[in-house]
């Protein structure tokens, strides 16, 4: 209702514009003031428009250039919201994890609050008391899932069978379309999509389902819709006078965030309904037993109902489009490079052999095949940005002072491609991640940048880890894949919330 009335406002457009700048200039000299401390350089901002036209396309690396020229800590204008861009591993560090509580926020962008009416613990819910219970909520029920036991397997736990049978699923829908297709290959995107969404389906909701599901399909589609369209940005986040006007895209929005959660309040009421404590079925179970005594109306509540929905939209999400677009990397690196490929078969032969598929225990005797992981993450850099950080307080950085209410911009990408850390950051190397013996270096490691760092760190990271080490060594212990002929294989990518490599398809033949 709130968004119709938005609509609906009917105003002066010539009195807006005025309001707009007037509330631009006093915001502007708002600024001026600090406590001895200069506010950090940047480039001079046009009028009303900022330095949005200086940026491009390729925001990572347009920021990533500025930070030759103004350092670690620089100051930009984007419309009527002022950004700081930190960069810098050290800098970044100092920020996120020694000075985390200061960062810890999220800026109040249109689009934010669009997601789950400000209750989003990832998008929108102010860092404070309620925020810290929220997470410690969901992390306790992602752990209280992990450890529940398997239900008809030898897996270690309900997390690991899930993802494993999915994972086999997959390989074999993969090598049924590759015989039929032969050397003219086929894209493995829709498979990937699939394959991951059913993943997040059972850990969410305890059910798969079938890759033709119209139910499944309409879902996914949504999320993807819902993903594109906050890749897009929205005027409205930088101009406020676009929040009264007309926006087609942030409508479209709002209706595929309702559709989204309209999906998930039906399957958690069904939860409520059928939730029994000693039969923990998925990671919505889990969180209900984490609340199971709440009251909605106390001050001590733990979560409502609504947090409940929202938490899992947020796990959903976290599960679904990252593991995919690193799943799509990962294919497009073992093709482009056939030798790379060869010495993780050759790990997986000599760790895991014919007579079992991969499990979570051989990760850690498999170091190539995770230094090839880290260092897809690293090279191709697809999530450019955390989530907007935004300062909880008058806050001082590198010799800077920047205000509380600051939105603040951490250049993933900069770091993962610095010289000073990397040498050669352009080649694609995993033996960068090994020691001299042949281990993971976990010096170098912690230094890639893929699921933000400190307080806001993404909570399901060990997770994707685990799946992604799992779908790849599992599709490699049954296939061969190689790049078609005649195909050149292009890496670079298009900027968005997170960046796709551009379509490839690939050859598959059975390993045994």
């Amino acid at each position: 209702m709130y968004l119709e009335e938005i609509y609906r406002t009917t105003t002066s457009g010539v009195t807006l514009l005025l309001c707009a700048f007037a509330l631009l200039l006093l915001a502007l000299r708002g600024r001026q003031r600090g406590p001895g401390c200069s506010f950090p350089p940047g480039p001079r901002p046009w009028p009303l428009v900022g330095n949005l036209f200086q940026i491009g396309e390729q925001i990572h690396l347009s920021l990533t250039n500025l930070r030759v020229q103004y350092g670690d800590v620089f100051q930009m204008q984007m419309g009527s919201l002022v950004v700081v861009v930190l960069s810098g591993y050290s800098t970044i560090k100092e920020a996120l994890v020694r000075q985390g509580e200061a960062f810890a926020g999220r800026p109040d962008l249109f689009t934010f609050s669009a997601v789950a009416n400000g209750t989003s613990m990832t998008f929108s819910e102010k860092y404070g008391e309620a925020w810290v219970l929220h997470k410690k909520i969901c992390r306790n029920a992602l752990r209280t899932f992990s450890q529940a036991e398997p239900r008809d397997s030898s897996a270690s736990c309900l997390l690991e069978e899930r993802i494993c049978t999915e994972a086999m699923e997959m390989v074999e829908a993969l090598k049924e379309q590759g015989e039929k297709v032969g050397d003219s290959g086929l894209d493995p995107v829709k498979l990937l999509v699939t394959s991951v969404a059913n993943v997040v389906c059972t850990l969410c909701f305890g059910k798969r389902y079938a890759h033709n599901d119209k139910e499944f399909l309409t879902i996914v589609h949504i999320n993807n819709e819902v993903l594109r369209l906050f890749a897009a940005g929205n005027l409205a986040d930088f101009f406020p006078i676009f929040r009264y006007l007309p926006s087609p895209s942030l409508r479209k929005m709002v209706q595929y965030i309702g559709r989204m959660n309209s999906f998930m309040e039906r399957n958690i009421r069904e939860h409520l309904v059928t939730f029994d404590r000693n039969c923990i079925r998925d990671i919505t179970d889990a969180l209900i037993a984490m609340c199971e005594d709440r009251q909605e109306d106390e001050e001590t509540a733990m979560l409502s109902n609504s947090q409940i929905v929202h938490s899992v939209i947020d796990i959903f999400g976290a599960g679904f489009d990252t593991i995919i677009t690193g799943l799509q990397w990962s294919l497009l690196y073992l093709i482009k490079f056939p030798d790379i490929q060869a010495k993780i078969l050759q790990e997986i032969d000599n760790q895991v052999g014919m007579n079992r598929f991969p499990q979570f225990k051989d990760k850690p005797n498999m170091p190539y095949t995770e230094a090839f992981i880290f260092e897809v993450f690293r090279h191709a850099s697809y999530m450019p940005f955390t989530i907007p950080h935004c300062t909880t307080e008058n806050i001082t950085l590198n010799g800077y002072f920047i205000p509380k209410d600051t939105c603040v911009f951490i250049n993933q990408y900069q770091v993962n491609h610095d010289m000073d850390i990397w040498g050669d950051p352009e080649a694609f190397r995993p033996e960068r991640f090994l020691t001299l013996s042949g281990h993971l270096n976990k010096n170098v490691t912690e230094k890639v940048m893929i699921f933000g760092m400190g307080i806001r760190r993404c909570l399901g990271d060990s997770f994707a880890r685990l799946e992604m080490f799992v779908f790849l060594t599992t599709l490699l212990h049954r296939l061969h894949i190689e790049n078609i002929p005649g195909q050149e294989l292009d890496l670079s990518s298009t900027f968005g919330l997170t960046m796709k490599p551009r379509p490839f398809r690939i050859k598959i033949s059975p390993r045994n």
